[in-house]
């Protein structure tokens, strides 16, 4: 049975407490069988004040533990908009994808979604 993990499991921007967080999370990507969503990053950081450079490590971090093969961008929209606009996280997410392959943000950006959701291309 596949799993996706929803919002790379609400991770403490805010508070930028990260080591706990991303000891979990790595754990969890040692399992071959969950997938990893890049969503609500955003939101888990000060909604009126958050840098990309707050948000960034969060995402690398989830992109490092389970590798390009096993994360799904997600927007997280409508909830995103209480404090990033969709451009915005957009934006964020592939920052964070620069140094993947072409074939690796693709897969990234909807191939591992319809993958796990059963969705033809």
């Amino acid at each position: 049975m596949r799993f996706v993990l929803d919002h790379a499991a609400k991770p403490p921007v805010a508070s930028g407490e990260r080591d706990l967080w991303a000891r979990q999370l790595t754990s969890l990507a040692a399992l071959p069988n969950i997938d990893c969503k890049l969503s609500g990053l955003v939101t888990e950081a000060d909604w009126d004040g958050w840098k990309p450079e707050q948000v960034l490590p969060y995402a690398q971090h989830v992109l490092d533990a389970f590798g390009p093969g096993r994360v799904l961008f997600g927007s997280d929209w409508p909830v995103c908009i209480l404090a990033a606009t969709y451009d915005e996280v957009v934006a964020l997410a592939e920052r964070a994808a620069l140094q993947l392959g072409e074939d690796e943000r693709a897969a990234v950006f909807g191939g591992n979604a319809a993958r796990a959701y059963g969705l033809r291309p």
